[in-house]
């Protein structure tokens, strides 16, 4: 079956750096864009990046678009969100997200940005 496994979170002071891991199981990894969302407290989810299959160029959303970078590994099944530059903002669950007819997810990781 599907499994996406999101680890890496923690708290970190402003300014600081944390890589997340998304580790996948149960489909074809290098067939399937990944995705990277997060959900404040009281808030939606709402994405945050998306690394393609091919050579094309990642997406990200306007909040962090030059701070995080999102990449793949396809030997590994694993995809990484580098994140710098943590604002308190920032502070979230992470979670990692493929579609494959229907959307699967993975329990999340928190990111905590201390001021």
């Amino acid at each position: 079956q599907v499994q996406l496994v999101e680890s890496g979170g923690g708290l970190v002071q402003v300014g600081g750096s944390l890589r997340l891991s998304c580790a996948a199981s149960g489909f074809a990894f290098y067939t399937y864009p990944i995705a990277w969302y997060r959900q404040a407290p009281g808030k939606e989810r709402e994405f945050v990046a998306r690394v393609p299959v091919f050579e094309n160029e990642p997406d990200y959303s306007d909040d962090v678009k030059g701070r995080f970078t999102i990449s793949r590994d396809n030997d590994k099944n694993t995809v990484y969100l580098q994140m710098n530059s943590l604002q308190p903002e920032d502070t979230a669950v992470y979670y990692c997200r493929v579609w494959i007819r229907t959307t699967y997810w993975g329990q999340g990781t928190q990111v905590t940005v201390s001021s």
